[in-house]
């Protein structure tokens, strides 16, 4: 028996350091004085009494018990008992020095306080109760005076009494007071005692938080429990340790941490610990550490924390057995007819040992079979087993489940193995549930009421196992008197005589030893149940009917192969690759070589080695790394016994062609193989004394090989045989444990020279192992060719070998996040690292088998001598191997090339493999196998071009072709090492190289191409791809290029900062209207920098992807404004040049619209006929550089005006006129978004007197422009009030309104949720909607929502039209209550009329950005109204394109999960055209319909402005329907005003970094959704717009190059001489070569004169539906998602000559493939069959009208006659008659749709006067504070009473806002935040200046109003202005060198581009800002990159900012705001 108590420790108040400044206990006695020899004292025993620190308390307390948990140096826990109490102390305190008058006066203060005193018991026993009643009897003896010394009772406690052992009897004693005691050994050690903490912790946290927390333990998390009470914690963490059982928990454990060593929480290592719950906020920010609060029952899992799952069905079955025991009533509830209640409630011991059974019995189920998947290493002296965690992952199926494999890799499975792996010791309850837990199984499948039976016997156990006497003993223990430590004269404890306590001590230690008879009854060792094999448990794979056929057609294919059949073998081995991908298949293949090699047919002819290594390769190929099913295994004898002979001497094994694979490089897989064989060599050792069979065996089979030892296991018969035959010895044969534990029972009994013997002969077994592994590992390891770097070296040795891996922060990179290749090594360390892999090796298993260290060290100099030997013979293997004929690989077929097309780079024999597209690999979608392909890859000065044969020889003979344009390559991409079944080789390297125009070549290299080809040809290819120019792109290849005649000297810029100063001042002056002093010298000029072949622009940042990236005005208004005076001779200097201009068709197109005559004076003297002109203001580009040179405007504006005014847009693309409505006279019109609220809005309305000239501003000339614009709309000629009509008209906004009343519902978009508050009032419950105008008379529109409609109801009903989440949900108008005779609006329907400005009929839309919108004053600019719109911006577009590529063209299959539609809806795609459509649906009804002109207003007014006007003019005008006006649109739209096409398609190198932006393919696409609905109205085909969208990113074509008309002038596209057309170019056969069209004077090649030509050729892009007398003036498209069509430009392909757009070369390839066929199959043409992936139907089926046409042409030439122009024919062809009963259906769907597109409409107009309204209502969030209201108030959101100190409400810290807490996450986002201030400006508002009545700021309760001037803007720019600041709040910075951090008030200035900073919020002067334009990087810190930061600051509050000049550190509240901060400021920057 050993001690119960080792240590008593009386700890106090250390009142010494106390006047140091410091709280602390110390040690004030300590017994034994010295530490026992078994247990030394563990130091810091005081920081455990005191967890949460020392401190006097001002009040008694009561005494409190709790027990902390030690753990020493050698890893034991000792539990410290601790009791404490407090005792009364008289503290003087003495008053600051500051408070003191005279400093030599001490006036001292006398109060009592208490300070803790904490009674210790250290001991190693878990008795918890008997600790409590010890410290309780000396503390009761203490308080009541006793008649017993204490150092008796001290005595007693350590030496008198002493702990039984487990399963002794029950040890009754007495420490002296009178008291009786017992103590009560459990019958089992190793099973832990709960009481009733298990049912406990299930009370506290309940069964899913408890199963959650068990797996999160099982896998090594760290756990983190708090509480208010101690012993809670320490019985929390005992239970969850407890529930492991029997696995032991060997981390760090600390139930109680005290709060000096909280850092210990910070390790990465796993733990569980507790905490005081006052540290709830310290630890709430552990990243890693999952915090379960047990008094509140939540258990809190960090978002890095995956939570493991347990397998299923063992949780099922888990949760369902915990029901029945805690939940009984739930299992009955929904009986009919339940049974009483039972009175009897079961106790919480009874719980907790039924729920403990339940655990186990878990834990018993996944380790079901364990023990079959030990091995059994060495016997003697000691047993040493291992886990093979692979067979049993493999066997059970559970290689893929996460919580398994981390429970068998942690150290608690670990200890495990190597506690319960022997199979002779001690056994307890597990392994009697493990061994029957099968059984128990079946029969409660069969019986479900038997699962509750099991548990509950199991429980018994349990409760048996900790109370084995059922016989209870009264104890009695003497207690304090109730009340005592309330006591007023309290004694002070004693100090203790140590003397007498070690005298004490010493007897009772003399007498115990003695009297000493108790022993260990129960602690027989005995030989452990084995329980089920493996191979009877797991998810077993099951037969099917065909698996027996396939294991046949596989042993044919071996016994084709062994029999020199190798042609019957070729025909069978796809099948037989195919079914290897089934590990029986593997694992039969195995078996079926093996019988081979024992028959001695090992050496094999070459083509018998080729494919018998190909099958072991798609056998490891289809394994994985760990070897699961143990086929790598099985290889290693098969790899070294296969070979052939290359020459005499020269023998080549098949582990030479095998090794390329990721297993030779686990060390895991080495280390298991080895111990396996192991095994079986020690089975051997012992098995004769066992089994006779086997010595006669052994001795028959002795002259064999060492490999016929190996190969036993596999045998020669066939799974069949096997089945059939069973052998008669099987029944008798013994496992290796068996044997084990037979010999471990004996070996007591052997004498010494037997056991030394026997300890020898399992160390030579184990060395002469490791020598054979070590050679295999060689072989294994060391490449045919040594220098090449090994492939599959395989990650570290410290993650690769049988490591414990930890779920820890610190350790997130798992063995899972590698690759398995270690790319970093050289091709010459092969060698060493292979010395490397096998020394790791040996000194692993050598060390852990207790190989002798002088083996050990002769292992290690064997291993270099071996590999350098394996080395030199691979030599000459692998030099005879070269000289070995080829394989026959087929002909480099050479692609067809255009005229000028030449060849970069000539072919490189390639591999085309699958990627993700089902087309073309024969599998679900049917056809001939295409793919993978064999055969080269080009590289041209055009294309990238594959071009090969399939390779599978049995599925087709057809040329496979793949191309792409290379400047289309989006991505480059390298893969890893491939392996096709087809071939005969690994394929080291590939390439994945994906085009924008949806191709992807995915190629691997065959193994001839060497690695220097392979970079030389990605070098090239990113060469042609990116050229600096355009000019050096194919679309000039072999042209000579002259340069640009320079329109302007080239000067620099900038020459001086003083220069450049002047400069900008002058510029911002002339900005702002000033005018500034002539001076005598020459203007400077701005300059751009002059290319090579012309101007090309470098990219410009305004990519309009995000609002705070966009640029102001400021920043580009160099780029956008050129003084005419710059340009020293210019090209339009004669008016000839700008009349042949006009004779372009995208200028043409003005005159054929009747939009005026060219205007060359720009005066007004013209005649009122014509109220436009086409002005030439811009012909020298000197108002907008990206505008074209003539511009459409009023006839009343003059030149001088525009220039003024134009300023007010960004770029100064202000608002100009491109199509005007020939019925109703609107104007459509287009610009930029109007300028952002920045220092020219505060300049530009200076109203100083200086100005004495008179001259308007910029805002006040376009309030003119604008007022203009609505005088030349005819509608706003009309005036008077607008009645309701409910016909159809076109005519008025009220149809459009009427479309909601007649054509079904209408949907609003939903408002804000101020806007929803309940009417107080509640006079009535019918709700209307009211839309009302500001200005104008009063007209108004209402919308009634029919029903009773509450605010709730409302705020449901307001949802969008075409959602593609959800149906919308509408509120629907009736049009009995349209209008009402007053303009009162209803309570209920402020929800809108309060937040919008009224829908009323006005001449001018202006559809533009919300942003803005915000300060437009509509009293400026009267009949005039701003709708903010949304749209996509330029990087969703982007986004979305990407995923749709990925949709597409996959580069591999989409998953089960993952399908292609899913991919589709994922990408966004059709949400962008449906935005675009509804936009363009807009303009088009406030076009035809209202009658209004538009201006589109978005963005920089290139990119999404373009697409909506050109879809606007497709919709309205049939003319740009047609192939001419399509052109004249394309022309004028999107190349005359500016889309910038070689910077949105990246076509040089400059532009590569801005990424792919399909602007123009999206607006394709847009047109062919319109196509798609409306086929008779359009002349040009699908075919066109594919050619189209291909050719604009192909470069063959110099249409689509440049970014506005100035660089193609410069360029000196734009003047050139048009040939006129020859006649023999009808004649050609092959196209058109470069020489006959498009090089006008060397300028490349224009697209419309290739289209022209093959049109009047050939009808290839004429759509034969194509009706103009029956198509609609104006189409109405449907624009939701239902009706939108995947463009098939996207899916299609034709492999059998390439993308067919490139028309010459496909026809080229057609003719050679028909010429090859027609060579093979003379005669008659045959039928032929047109494979969807592999033809083009549309060239090899053509239509009826096209296949007639080329009858014709036939005819012509067989007689002899001159061919005629295909359209002379169609021309005089006569459209047939319509049927006249389809005219009402057509009217009807023309109605349904008009109907359908005015609500859309609708929607655009009334969500963008809601949100221009309440946009800034969404800006700001509220900060809420927790406020107690003293007054009965109302909550501004539910409006329900808000009131009283129990409940206290939240309150907005910045406007007020109140509300209860309930409701915070409900309150919308619009804190106004800042007080209006008066608007003091007398001058009309422009849109570029905002108005100056804003919110300002409220701090406390005051208003603060400001009034500021115009002129006061710009120089006292204060705090409380609002309009700029896009962010603001307190930061610390950091100072300069040598500074501190203080606090500051940051104010984020977008418009000003500045962050600004000032001492408070209140402070009016900024003491200093950044310019964010010199902000390079702004980004999170962690605390430890900052010195010297504040006290108490947040780790994840600090971030800097990096900027050109230096570097700023910034410290914020907390990681929410620091993130903040970032974002806007990122926002700014971007």
């Amino acid at each position: 028996m050993s001690r119960l108590a080792d240590y008593f420790v009386i700890v106090g108040y250390d009142h010494e350091k106390e006047r140091s400044g410091s709280s602390c206990g110390k040690i004030l006695q300590r017994f034994p004085r010295t530490d026992w020899p078994d247990c030394p004292f563990t130091p810091g025993i005081e920081l455990f009494c005191q967890p949460t620190g020392w401190v006097l308390s001002s009040q008694r307390q009561q005494p409190t018990f709790f027990v902390s948990v030690l753990t020493d140096i050698d890893a034991d826990r000792h539990y410290s008992a601790c009791l404490t109490f407090y005792e009364p102390v008289a503290r003087t305190t003495k008053p600051d020095d500051e408070d003191l008058d005279d400093p030599d006066v001490i006036i001292p203060h006398h109060s009592q306080m208490f300070a803790p005193k904490s009674l210790v018991l250290i001991t190693r026993h878990f008795y918890f109760d008997t600790f409590r009643n010890c410290l309780g009897i000396i503390y009761t003896a203490y308080m009541d005076h006793l008649p017993v010394e204490m150092e008796t009772l001290v005595g007693n406690i350590l030496g008198c009494v002493h702990s039984p052992p487990p399963g002794g009897p029950q040890y009754r004693f007495s420490i002296g007071a009178g008291d009786r005691q017992a103590l009560q050994p459990p019958l089992c050690s190793t099973i832990p005692s709960t009481h009733d903490a298990v049912a406990l912790l299930f009370d506290q946290l309940g069964v899913q938080n408890v199963i959650n927390v068990y797996a999160l333990s099982l896998t090594d998390h760290k756990i983190l429990f708090h509480s208010q009470s101690f012993i809670r914690l320490t019985e929390a963490s005992h239970a969850l340790v407890s529930l492991q059982y029997p696995l032991k928990y060997t981390y760090v454990y600390i139930p109680i941490l005290p709060s000096p060593l909280i850092e210990v929480l910070n390790t990465p290592t796993p733990f569980i610990a507790g905490v005081h719950s006052i540290h709830r906020e310290e630890i709430r920010d552990l990243l890693d550490v999952v915090i379960i609060d047990l008094d509140g029952g939540s258990v809190h899992i960090p978002e890095c924390v995956v939570l493991p799952s347990i397998p299923e069905p063992v949780l099922s079955r888990t949760i369902r057995a915990l029901h029945m025991i805690l939940h009984q009533d739930l299992l009955i509830a929904d009986h009919a007819f339940p049974p009483s209640p039972s009175k009897k409630s079961v106790p919480p011991e009874q719980k907790d040992k039924e729920i403990r059974a339940v655990f186990i019995r878990l834990l018993a189920e996944l380790l079901t079979g364990y023990r079959s998947c030990l091995a059994l290493i060495r016997i003697h002296p000691e047993p040493f087993i291992t886990f093979h965690k692979a067979s049993f992952l493999g066997h059970k199926g559970l290689v893929e489940d996460d919580f398994i494999l981390k429970v068998l890799s942690g150290m608690s499975f670990n200890t495990f193995v190597s506690e319960r792996g022997p199979p002779y010791r001690v056994c307890d309850i597990f392994d009697e549930v493990y061994a029957t837990m099968q059984d128990d199984l079946r029969e409660e499948k069969a019986d479900p009421s038997k699962t509750i039976h099991n548990v509950k016997q199991l429980a018994q156990q349990l409760h048996n196992n900790e109370v084995p006497n059922p016989q209870p003993y009264v104890q009695k223990v003497p207690k304090p008197t109730e009340g005592s430590y309330a006591r007023i004269h309290q004694p002070t404890f004693p100090t203790l005589d140590e003397d007498k306590v070690n005298a004490i001590i010493e007897d009772g230690i003399s007498k115990q030893a003695k009297n000493n008879k108790v022993t260990n009854g129960r602690s027989q060792k005995r030989i452990v149940p084995m329980g089920p094999a493996i191979s009877t448990v797991g998810d077993r794979q099951k037969i099917v009917d065909n698996n027996a056929r396939r294991l046949e057609v596989l042993r044919n294919c071996v016994n084709f192969i062994f029999d020199n059949k190798i042609s019957d073998a070729r025909i069978i081995f796809p099948a037989v690759v195919r079914s290897l991908k089934s590990k029986v298949a593997r694992i039969a293949l195995t078996q079926e070589l093996g019988h081979h090699i024992q028959s001695n047919r090992a050496m094999l002819e070459h083509q018998q080695f080729d494919l018998v290594v190909r099958l072991l390769n798609c056998a490891l190929q289809n394994d994985s790394s760990m070897d699961e099913n143990g086929v790598a295994a099985s290889i290693l004898p098969l790899a070294t016994s296969f070979c052939r002979k290359l020459c005499t001497g020269v023998i080549q094994f098949a582990y030479t062609l095998v090794q390329d694979h990721a297993v030779w490089g686990n060390q895991q897989f080495w280390e298991a193989a080895f111990y396996q064989d192991v095994q079986k060599d020690i089975r051997q050792l012992y098995a004769p004394q066992y089994e006779e069979h086997i010595m006669v065996r052994w001795r028959r089979e002795g002259s064999r090989h060492r490999h016929s030892m190996e190969l036993t296991a596999v045998q020669t018969q066939t799974p069949e045989s096997k089945r059939r035959s069973v052998s008669p010895y099987k029944q008798k044969e013994i496992g290796a444990l068996e044997i084990a534990a037979e010999q471990l029972r004996i070996w007591s009994t052997l004498s010494e020279g037997q056991q030394q013997e026997m300890i020898n002969n399992e160390e030579s077994t184990v060395y002469s192992q490791a020598i054979h592994y070590a050679n295999r590992i060689v072989y294994m390891r060391v490449p045919l060719d040594c220098s090449k770097s090994l492939k599959n070296t395989g990650l570290d040795d410290d993650t690769k070998s049988n490591s414990n891996i930890t779920a820890s922060l610190a350790e997130s990179d798992s063995v899972d996040a590698e690759s398995g290749f270690d790319e970093t090594e050289e091709g010459g360390n092969v060698v060493p690292d292979v010395i490397r892999f096998v020394t790791r090796f040996v000194d692993k298993v050598c060390r852990d088998s207790c190989v002798t260290d002088g083996h050990i060290k002769s292992l290690h100099q064997m291993v270099p001598g071996v590999v350098a030997m394996h080395v030199e013979t691979l030599e000459a293997v692998s030099r005879e191997a070269k000289r070995l004929p080829p394989i026959q690989k087929p002909k480099i077929l050479t692609p067809a090339l255009f005229s000028g097309e030449e060849i970069v780079m000539e072919g490189l024999r390639v591999y085309l493999l699958a990627d993700g597209r089902e087309e073309g690999t024969g599998v679900t979608m049917g056809g001939p196998s295409l793919l993978p392909a064999e055969g080269a890859i080009f590289l041209t000065t055009y294309r990238i071009i594959f071009k090969g044969i399939p390779c599978d020889p049995l599925a087709c003979e057809q040329v496979i072709m793949r191309a792409f344009p290379v400047s289309t390559l989006t991505k480059e991409k390298k893969m890893n090492v491939q392996y096709l079944p087809h071939l005969n080789q690994w394929l080291q390297e590939g390439l994945q190289l994906r085009s924008n125009i949806f191709q992807l070549l995915k190629i691997a290299f065959d193994e001839e191409v060497v690695a220097d080809n392979v970079e030389t040809f990605r070098k090239l290819m990113n060469k042609c791809r990116n050229p600096a120019t355009i000019f050096n792109s194919f679309a000039f290849t072999g042209l000579t290029i002259a340069q640009p005649a320079t329109m302007h000297k080239q000067k620099e810029k900038n020459k001086t900062l003083r220069h450049y100063a002047k400069k900008t001042l002058l510029k911002t002056a002339k900005k702002a209207g000033i005018k500034t002093k002539q001076s005598s010298r020459q203007k400077t000029k701005y300059v751009l920098p002059t290319q090579q072949y012309g101007r090309s622009l470098t990219p410009r940042s305004s990519d309009s992807e995000s609002e705070g990236g966009r640029p102001g005005s400021e920043i580009f208004d160099d780029l956008s404004i050129v003084d005419e005076n710059e340009f020293e001779s210019s090209l339009f200097a004669d008016p000839k040049n700008l009349e042949k201009l006009l004779e372009k068709p995208g200028y043409h197109d003005y005159i054929r619209l009747g939009l005026g005559s060219l205007s060359l004076t720009a005066t007004r003297d013209r005649s009122a006929s014509e109220p436009f002109r086409i002005s030439s203001v811009n012909a020298h580009y000197s108002v907008c550089r990206s505008y074209p040179a003539l511009l459409v405007v009023p006839q009343s504006v003059s030149d001088d005006n525009i220039r003024r005014f134009a300023r007010t847009h960004r770029q100064c693309r202000f608002p100009v006129i491109t199509w005007r409505h020939s019925r109703t006279k609107a104007l459509l019109l287009r610009a930029s978004s109007f300028h952002s609220r920045g220092l020219m809005g505060m300049l530009k309305h200076n109203t100083s007197t200086t100005s004495a000239s008179g001259e308007s501003t910029s805002s006040l000339e376009q309030e003119k422009y604008f007022s203009v614009l609505v005088a030349a709309t005819p509608n706003s000629a009309r005036t008077g009030s607008y009645k309701t009509s409910f016909s159809d008209s076109l005519d008025s906004l009220d149809s459009l309104v009427m479309s909601g009343a007649t054509g079904g519902s209408l949907a609003i978009p939903e408002s804000s949720d101020t806007f929803r508050r309940p009417a107080k009032t509640g006079k009535s419950s019918r709700s209307s909607l009211k839309l009302k105008g500001q200005s104008g008379n009063g007209d108004f529109v209402a919308l009634h929502l029919s029903g009773d409609a509450t605010p709730n109801t409302m705020r449901r009903t307001l949802t969008r039209i075409g959602s593609t989440k959800e149906p919308p949900r509408t509120a629907t108008l009736n049009p009995a209550r349209f209008s009402q005779p007053n303009g009162e609006v209803e309570r209920a329907g402020d929800l809108i009329s309060n937040s919008m400005q009224g829908l009323k009929k006005v001449s001018l839309y202006v559809l533009g950005e919300k942003a803005q919108m915000k300060g437009v004053k509509l009293e400026s600019f009267p009949k005039c109204d701003f709708i903010p719109v949304d749209f996509y911006e330029v990087r969703h577009v982007k986004a979305s394109f990407k995923k749709l590529m990925r949709a597409c063209v996959p580069s591999s299959p989409h998953g089960p999960d993952a399908s292609f539609l899913k991919a589709i809806e994922e990408s966004g795609w059709l949400p962008q055209l449906q935005n675009i459509l509804q936009l363009a649906g807009a303009a088009v009804d406030l076009l035809d319909v209202q009658g209004s002109s538009v201006i589109i207003c978005l963005e920089d007014g290139w990119d999404i402005t373009t697409q909506v006007v050109a879809t606007a003019q497709v919709l309205l005008d049939p003319y740009y329907r047609t192939l001419d006006g399509f052109r004249a649109l394309i022309e004028k739209e999107w190349l005359s005003f500016g889309h910038r096409f070689t910077h949105r398609s990246n076509q040089t190198q400059a532009n590569q970094a801005s990424g792919f932006a399909p602007i123009f393919l999206q607006f394709l696409d847009v047109i062919h959704q319109i196509h798609q609905q409306f086929p008779l109205s359009f002349e040009f085909n699908q075919y066109f717009l594919k050619f189209l969208a291909y050719h604009y990113v192909s470069n063959r074509f110099r249409t689509f190059m440049l970014d506005n008309e100035l660089e193609r002038m410069e360029a000196g596209w734009l003047l050139e001489e048009k040939k006129p057309h020859r006649l023999d170019e009808l004649d050609e056969e092959a196209g058109f070569s470069q020489k006959h069209f498009g090089q006008q004077g060397g300028l490349g090649t224009p697209i419309w004169d290739y289209i022209d030509k093959h049109h009047r050729k050939t009808p290839l892009f004429h759509n034969f539906m194509f009706s103009p007398a029956d198509q609609e003036m104006v189409l109405r498209p449907y624009s939701n998602l239902s009706n939108m069509k995947i463009w098939d430009y996207y899916l299609t392909e034709d492999l059998a000559h390439g993308p067919s757009y490139d028309i010459e070369v496909a026809q080229r390839e057609i003719s050679q493939n028909e010429d090859t066929d027609s060579l093979e199959m003379p005669g008659h043409m045959v039928r032929k069959i047109i494979n969807g992936c592999y033809d083009n139907i549309m060239l090899q089926q053509p239509d009826h009208f096209q296949w007639q046409f080329q009858e014709i042409l036939k005819l012509e030439r067989d007689l002899g006659h001159l061919p005629r122009k295909w359209k002379t024919f169609w021309d005089r062809l006569q459209s047939p008659a319509r049927d006249p009963s389809s005219l009402p259906r057509d009217m009807h769907a023309r109605s349904h749709g008009r109907s359908i597109h005015k609500r859309s409409t609708l929607e655009i107009l009334v969500k963008g006067k809601i949100l221009g309204e309440a946009a800034r209502s969404f800006a700001q969030p509220h900060r809420f504070e927790e406020l107690t209201y003293t007054t009965a108030v109302n909550c501004d959101l539910c409006g329900e009473i808000l009131w009283g100190p129990v409940k206290p409400g939240q309150h907005c810290v910045d406007c007020g806002y109140k509300c209860h807490e309930k409701c915070m996450s409900n309150v919308p986002r619009n804190c106004t935040k800042l007080k209006a201030i008066s608007d003091v400006s007398t001058s009309s508002s422009s849109i570029s200046r905002p108005s100056i009545s804003e919110t300002s700021s409220t701090h406390g309760q005051q208003d603060r109003v400001m009034t500021i001037t115009p002129s006061q803007i710009y120089e006292q720019f204060t705090p409380s202005s609002t309009e700029h600041r896009t962010h603001e709040g307190y930061l610390y910075k950091r100072g300069a060198l040598l500074k501190g951090w203080k606090q500051r008030w940051f104010v984020l200035d977008s418009m000003k581009h500045q962050l600004r900073w000032y001492d408070s919020m209140e402070d009016s002067t900024a003491k200093g800002f950044i310019d964010l334009s010199e902000v390079e990087s702004v980004r999170p810190v962690g605390s430890k990159h900052v010195q010297g930061a504040p006290k108490k600051a947040d780790e994840s509050g600090f971030f800097e900012m990096k900027t050109t000049r230096r570097l700023y550190h910034f410290l914020a509240s907390d990681s929410r705001v620091a993130h903040e901060w970032i974002d806007k400021i990122q926002g700014c920057i971007q």
